[in-house]
């Protein structure tokens, strides 16, 4: 019989002699690699702690600059209504009249308010359905805004705001001139030559029924800041005319000769295309205040008011309320 494990045993025997040369290379081209590898594993981190570091920097200059400009916040739930109400009641509180607020978040549709569906004499607010109603039959092309108009005497009403009862008689004013003034320098004349003669009360009423408007009436003056939002924020999201004429007649409501109120209570910059009111007993202003990423409605009439610069100031601390809690 074959002795197998004979051979084995000498094929064993003869790979287990070393050779020492070899061997030695082999450690040096070992070592060699493990120290490559082991120095760019390192090179690897130590890049990788670079860029997060930097990152981290990135994340802090953000948030810092977030907290100095106030971004507004993100996300706005119905729970957080009542914090607002609170913090509304308590500048209202014990001061003389009767304040009605409304505030509106455009984004998210969610709103709250004080009193916001009382009926009140609008006073010159109720320009703003005025300008709505002459810019949508511009835009149907009904209305030509460059056609020029000439105020009889008649026409003149010589009480409160306004510039052009001290012009010449005979003065030629265009349509789009008379809009201007009746916004900006909230000139009666202009608001009565328009609301009479160019557009008439009666399709101004019949428009703003069609908006949505229950409890604003034209012949009588009255309102409530809850219409108001109604077709502010039409006016606003381009609903009531090209948006051509819309950024005309919201350039208007933010070049107002009025800003003791709503724009008083937020940052220098901030766009607001308001109407303000005065009349005895009532100190009004309402507006959409354009903050980026977070545009809101706020609107303040008040009633029975005996101390007119008082009101004026809790308005303007209304809106910086507002702003305060938008902004948060």
């Amino acid at each position: 019989m074959r002795n197998y494990s004979q051979n084995i045993n000498l094929q064993i025997t003869s790979k287990s002699k070393p050779n020492h040369a070899k061997i030695f290379i082999l450690i040096i081209v070992f070592i060699t690699i493990s120290m490559y590898l082991f120095l760019k594993q390192l090179w690897k981190s130590g890049d990788s702690i670079t860029q997060s570091t930097a990152g981290e920097t990135a994340i802090t200059t953000s948030v810092s600059q977030a907290i100095t400009s106030k971004t507004p916040i993100l996300t706005l739930a119905k729970s957080d209504m009542p914090v607002l109400v609170d913090k509304l009641e308590g500048i209202i509180s014990g001061k003389t009249g009767t304040y009605s607020i409304y505030y509106y978040d455009i984004k998210s549709g969610i709103s709250t308010g004080i009193n916001e569906k009382m009926v009140i004499t609008a006073a010159s607010v109720n320009k703003i359905p005025i300008l709505a109603a002459l810019y949508y039959l511009a835009g149907n092309n009904t209305l030509d805004l460059e056609k020029i108009i000439v105020p009889q005497p008649s026409d003149i009403q010589n009480y409160g705001t306004g510039s052009i009862r001290y012009d010449p008689t005979g003065t030629p004013y265009s349509i789009k001139t008379l809009a201007r003034l009746m916004i900006e320098k909230s000139d009666n004349t202009a608001a009565y030559l328009l609301g009479t003669h160019i557009v008439g009360l009666k399709k101004i009423q019949n428009l703003i029924n069609d908006w949505g408007l229950t409890q604003t009436d034209m012949y009588k003056n009255s309102s409530s800041v809850y219409d108001q939002s109604i077709i502010l924020i039409k006016m606003y999201q381009k609903e009531i005319t090209t948006p051509s004429l819309t950024a005309e007649m919201l350039g208007f409501m933010d070049k107002t000769d009025f800003d003791d109120r709503l724009p008083k209570g937020v940052p220098e910059g901030i766009t607001i295309y308001h109407k303000t009111g005065d009349e005895v007993g009532k100190v009004h202003d309402v507006g959409i205040i354009d903050l980026p990423q977070r545009p809101y409605y706020l609107g303040v009439f008040t009633t029975d008011i005996t101390d007119i610069e008082d009101a004026k100031k809790n308005i303007a601390l209304i809106s910086s309320a507002v702003y305060d809690f938008v902004s948060r």
